[in-house]
């Protein structure tokens, strides 16, 4: 009875707490609105965000808020190419290894200040600086010395990066990179008011006048935790074409909670990327006009190889190939997923027509590989195996995904594990920090190229990588595919870097996403991209 007290307790406050946000329904006809017209959005991105510093933010929850308050010299427009944003022109070397970008005339933070070339240097050395411990330092690893700098065996001096004068950016790369222009749309490599963040070093955790950002957006409110409030830019420099006049986005991590705020007119849009629908209502939403569009991420279990017995192979292709992919995506997703026997997407160029490297349930190979792993680690039968435990970010669809796995572990294999989950930013501070053995997450690509999915395990201490697996070759091979200028020898040496990476299996794959979403009828304008971004800023309401 205290239990269930409780739970009425917090459902009461919780939904005093979202009407004092602004996420209340307007109408009193059980949940119908009339939309036309309405200059303010209601969203849901779930959780708090890990951090709203571009340079920190290494996850989607931080990227769908930065995406509305930031611009990089480019932005990605609905077909998935990079557009010129707050760089008005882009000049390459004939070695495509120099680019100059020219600022934007009239570029303006939200506080009035100007927007300079020296504001991009300086938020890039900042997140390659080591002590700053950024988890995509690696994303610019591109520039000349990157990793040099990052890894303490250079200077940060040294990068290829210089502000030339306020209005010229000059950025000198390692090697030919095909796809800079659409990494110069990446969070990583959004700008950092420096005036503003040197006197202030923590500007970036609450929303004051220290918060300031250049996109169409600026932050107003942050209730940590509880809800974020988006105001529109006046400084911005395209602010005519910004229609809405605010962005109130909930923290509601809770997939049914949230469809039902929808429903009743309190969210305008629910759904991949900001937040998810309940797996048990995607069959009769796709009567009512669910959407569901292509998606270039990957859902899949990391193994973490120096944990006992994962840090054996033969144990870890046991557990990969026991798992019923077709089982999950038809009974739990439901939302037309793909089962994922490889690490690249099939929405990813050169990849589509992707089927894996290993049959989909396939427990005759996973029983031998099972009995070699017993018999490499001295043991007689699954049950010697040392206590194994599967965790995730607590979610009711990751919560049943696991479950099934769990259940096909054990009848197939005989293997037992045990469960844990944490909420998203303890969960993720365990992955980073090594403190797990099997660990769920989403990968979503930062840009449409099979690199950003392969480079997360070249090295052991990538800032994402979390399992401690390397292979010489696998990073040869990357290597080699970086400067190839061929395009189809390029796709050939990748294919052969993932041919590595599944056959040791680091990870083990499970299906590739989709994104099912419901959005206002009146809702216009809203732009996703194929690798998972949502921008706001020419949405309207008709």
């Amino acid at each position: 009875m205290k239990k269930r007290w409780s739970l009425i307790s917090l459902l009461l406050i919780f939904t005093l707490v979202l009407s004092a946000c602004g996420f209340g329904s307007s109408s009193g006809d059980g949940g119908k609105k009339d939309s036309k017209g309405k200059d303010t959005v209601n969203v849901n991105i779930k959780t708090e965000p890990f951090s709203l510093h571009p340079g920190l933010a290494n996850d989607s929850v931080s990227s769908n808020v930065l995406r509305q308050t930031f611009e990089g010299l480019t932005t990605i427009g609905k077909d998935g190419k990079p557009v010129e944003a707050t760089a008005s022109k882009i000049e390459v070397s004939d070695d495509q290894k120099t680019y100059t970008f020219t600022i934007r005339d009239g570029v303006k933070w939200s506080n009035g200040d100007p927007v300079t070339a020296e504001d991009f240097e300086y938020a890039w050395k900042w997140a390659l600086d080591p002590k700053n411990e950024s988890q995509y330092a690696y994303q610019l690893y591109y520039l000349k010395g990157g990793e040099a700098a990052n890894t303490g065996k250079g200077k940060l001096e040294d990068v290829g990066v210089k502000a030339v004068n306020d209005k010229t950016l000059k950025v000198e790369l390692e090697k030919p990179t095909p796809y800079f222009t659409e990494l110069t749309a990446f969070y990583t490599y959004l700008p950092v008011n420096k005036k503003v963040a040197e006197k202030n070093p923590k500007w970036y955790t609450k929303a004051d006048e220290n918060y300031v950002s250049n996109g169409p957006f600026k932050m107003t409110k942050w209730k940590h935790n509880g809800s974020i409030v988006l105001e529109k830019n006046e400084q911005y420099w395209d602010k005519d074409a910004v229609k809405l006049k605010k962005i109130n986005m909930a923290m509601v991590n809770d997939a049914n909670t949230g469809l039902n705020m929808y429903k009743k007119g309190e969210l305008d849009y629910v759904g991949l990327p900001l937040d998810e629908i309940p797996t048990d209502a995607i069959p009769t939403l796709k009567k009512e006009g669910l959407n569901v569009d292509p998606f270039a991420a990957v859902y899949l279990y990391k193994f973490n190889t120096e944990a006992a017995p994962l840090n054996n192979v033969n144990i870890r292709k046991a557990l990969t190939y026991a798992i019923n992919r077709e089982a999950i995506v038809k009974n739990i997703t439901q939302a037309e997923q793909i089962p994922a026997m490889g690490l690249v997407p099939p929405a990813v160029h050169g990849f589509e027509s992707n089927e894996g490297y290993f049959k989909d349930h396939d427990v005759e190979k996973a029983k031998e590989y099972l009995q070699k792993g017993l018999k490499e680690l001295g043991l007689k039968k699954a049950s010697d195996l040392p206590k194994i435990t599967l965790s995730y970010n607590t979610d009711e669809g990751h919560q049943k995904i696991a479950q099934a796995v769990q259940e096909m572990w054990s009848r197939d294999l005989g293997v037992d594990v045990e469960l844990g989950n944490e909420e998203w930013n303890v969960y993720i501070d365990k992955l980073h920090t090594g403190n797990y053995q099997i660990g769920r997450l989403g990968w979503i690509a930062d840009f449409n190229d099979a690199m950003n999915f392969l480079e997360t395990y070249r090295d052991k201490e990538g800032g994402n990588n979390d399992t401690n697996w390397e292979n010489a070759k696998y990073k040869e091979l990357l290597s080699k595919a970086a400067t190839e200028a061929d395009a189809d020898k390029r796709v050939e040496l990748m294919k052969e870097a993932e041919g590595i990476i599944m056959d040791e299996l680091p990870i083990a794959p499970i299906y590739f996403y989709t994104m099912p979403y419901l959005q206002d009828e009146s809702l216009k304008g809203v732009v996703l991209t194929g690798t998972g971004e949502i921008y706001f800023k020419t949405a309207y309401f008709e």
